[in-house]
């Protein structure tokens, strides 16, 4: 939980053209991984090296904890605090980040845009099932059957069809048919 605070309070501090609502240290956000839920005063993070608040600095965050805090904030539907704090990202080649940022400006009806980012994550990982899943579904939302086919046909290739990936996108298109 200190790690997700103290990256949502990052994207506060360090991204102020964003127009995204952050958060300050103990507001939502939580779910965190078990342990302590030390509260950090408004504008301080938990430093994990020192134990103990601090004001936040550029650079104090890896790929990682930024990428689990992007994704915790997505999967949330808080698609553009995601989009601030996966900009943080210093790979910004790095498919899991590419990927939501994908499906957060998908989610927030900039489907063009997210299309953009998954075709990205999959010039540098192919084999990324997850971010096809999410680029067929990104083409069901502009009508697209046929795109969205090509895509359940790469799960297949790469995982069979027992994958979850396979399992959510078949589903996905056979609902769009119906419909």
């Amino acid at each position: 939980m200190r790690r997700r605070l103290l990256i949502q309070v990052m994207a506060v501090a360090v991204l102020p053209l964003f127009a995204a609502p952050g958060f300050t240290a103990g507001e939502g956000g939580g779910g965190g991984s078990g342990g302590g839920s030390t509260q950090c005063k408004k504008g301080e993070v938990w430093d994990k090296k020192k134990q103990k608040c601090v004001p936040p600095k550029y650079g104090m965050l890896d790929d990682d904890n930024i990428y689990e805090a992007g994704h915790d904030l997505a999967m949330a539907g808080r698609y553009d605090e995601a989009i601030a704090v996966l900009s943080l990202a210093a790979n910004k080649q790095d498919p899991r980040i590419l990927n939501y940022l994908g499906y957060s400006h998908r989610h927030s009806g900039r489907v063009i845009v997210g299309l953009g980012y998954y075709e990205e994550a999959l010039r540098i990982d192919p084999d990324y099932t997850l971010v096809r899943e999410y680029l067929g579904e990104a083409h069901l939302q502009i009508g697209d059957l046929a795109g969205a086919q090509e895509q359940l046909r790469e799960i297949e290739k790469r995982t069979g069809k027992g994958s979850r990936e396979y399992g959510m996108l078949s589903e996905q298109i056979d609902h769009f048919m119906r419909s």
